[in-house]
């Protein structure tokens, strides 16, 4: 089962990290890996959890989340099948800032951050995949920031929808989005109230660009909500 799994996360997204192991590497890596599960809803690790494990998904959504002033909940990042997270705190030496959750029931596997490091020092080529992936989050966090505190709810809500439909795709008929999501996750994820969130969703419908049923969002408009997440 373990090989199984290992053979999907290395066709589907790390193919260029396990391409630089050794044969020795590829069996710690192997020997090493755990599988978990978790139900809907599950924290799969909280803000101030000491870093010990790098978490692949495997199957499933998961959401990385950040408590804010008066407890309000930021959504800072989705995690989709098969990537990799929760290991920026253990480099930077410090406890969890964020904290995971499965947004439905999810299948992880984990290597102990420890087995991590020590690739890291033993082999040049993992060490340069960590530096370009961190890099790369943390130019997406730059882009991140700026939109949300400078688009209208409106720019900053049909990104959040992009961003759904980049992330999980959509259903067999090609138009509702494959994460029913909370009007409260949609507002975290948004950086908005649920209030205002409801309101502009019951704005795009009237526009024509979605149609809401429940928590199933239908886009029937793509290009249209591109162009407003685009003008903010």
């Amino acid at each position: 089962m373990i090989k199984e799994v290992l053979e999907q996360v290395v066709r589907e997204d790390l193919a260029e990290l396990w391409s630089v192991l050794t044969t020795d590497e590829k069996r710690l890596v192997t020997e090493n890996f755990t599988l978990h599960h978790f139900k809907k809803n599950q924290i799969i690790y909280a803000e101030h959890d000491k870093p010990e494990m790098l978490w692949c998904l495997i199957k499933g959504k998961v959401k990385k989340s950040k408590d804010g002033i008066g407890g309000r909940s930021q959504i800072i990042r989705l995690i989709r099948p098969v990537q990799y997270f929760g290991y920026r705190a253990y480099f930077a030496g410090e406890l969890y800032v964020s904290s995971a959750t499965a947004f439905e029931q999810s299948t992880v596997g984990t290597l102990p951050l420890v087995i991590v490091d020590e690739l890291i020092q033993r082999n040049n080529g993992v060490a340069r995949h960590f530096i370009k992936e961190l890099s790369t989050n943390l130019g997406n966090s730059d882009t991140k920031i700026v939109n949300l505190t400078q688009k209208h709810i409106r720019g900053r809500l049909a990104e959040a929808l992009i961003l759904l439909i980049e992330n999980y795709g959509f259903e067999e008929d090609s138009s509702t989005l494959k994460i029913y999501m909370s009007r409260e996750d949609l507002a975290n994820l948004s950086n908005m109230t649920t209030a205002n969130a409801i309101r502009t969703l019951s704005s795009f419908v009237s526009e024509r660009l979605i149609t809401v049923d429940g928590r199933r969002i239908c886009i029937l408009n793509e290009d249209a909500l591109h162009k407003i997440s685009r003008y903010g």
